[in-house]
């Protein structure tokens, strides 16, 4: 069966949202000082990454096609903010007032996928790809939110060592809780003796 334009419409924003329910999810059951804090050099965070893909959303899926969405963080990649100052929350920028924005723009962007073909062309307000398809925009954003769902996975798993895709699925195997300690020691063990294979020093 041959796949319709709409199925791909359609399979796009399944994935999109997987993703957004998964990146406000990660926040759960956190303190202040956890969703926010940095955790590592470059300064990755929970909050911050709420900030950032509300801003993405709000451009590829709203500026990009004569849409503004009012209120959105200005994307610092695009020269509307400071080195990313779209990538942390300021203490006056409540928690509520974060994911109600990022909830807010999944309405918008849903409207601009719902009212457009896939091939309705967007301006994305840099360079190199000026001009884009709804198609091509779409999978962009679809992308890049799973990808920092990724890094929210790990950031998570430091900060208190929830893991999983979404509540009540792990993604790991039903082990003893002894297991963890073994195998990461043997994951360890087996990257030293690798290096010192490839005549690399070892730290100690």
């Amino acid at each position: 069966m041959t796949e319709q334009p709409n199925d791909s419409k359609r399979g796009l924003k399944i994935y999109l949202q997987d993703a957004r329910d998964a990146v406000l999810w990660k926040l759960e059951g956190l303190s202040e000082y956890d969703v926010r804090r940095p955790v590592t050099p470059s300064g990755t965070n929970l909050l911050g990454v709420v900030k950032h893909l509300t801003g993405a959303e709000a451009v590829y899926l709203g500026e990009a096609f004569g849409r503004p969405f009012d209120g959105a963080p200005g994307l610092w990649v695009a020269g509307a903010a400071e080195p990313n100052d779209d990538l942390w929350a300021r203490p006056d920028e409540s928690r509520e007032s974060l994911i109600a924005e990022y909830r807010r723009v999944w309405a918008h962007s849903d409207e601009t996928v719902d009212s457009l073909p896939l091939d309705a062309l967007g301006r994305v307000p840099w360079p190199p790809h000026s001009q884009l398809s709804l198609e091509r925009i779409l999978l962009h954003v679809v992308v890049e939110s799973q990808r920092h769902t990724g890094q929210l996975d790990l950031v998570r798993e430091l900060l208190d060592g929830a893991t999983g895709l979404r509540p009540g699925d792990e993604v790991l195997p039903e082990v003893p809780a002894d297991f963890w300690p073994a195998h990461y020691a043997r994951v360890e063990r087996a990257a030293r003796d690798a290096a010192r294979a490839a005549g690399e020093r070892v730290p100690d």
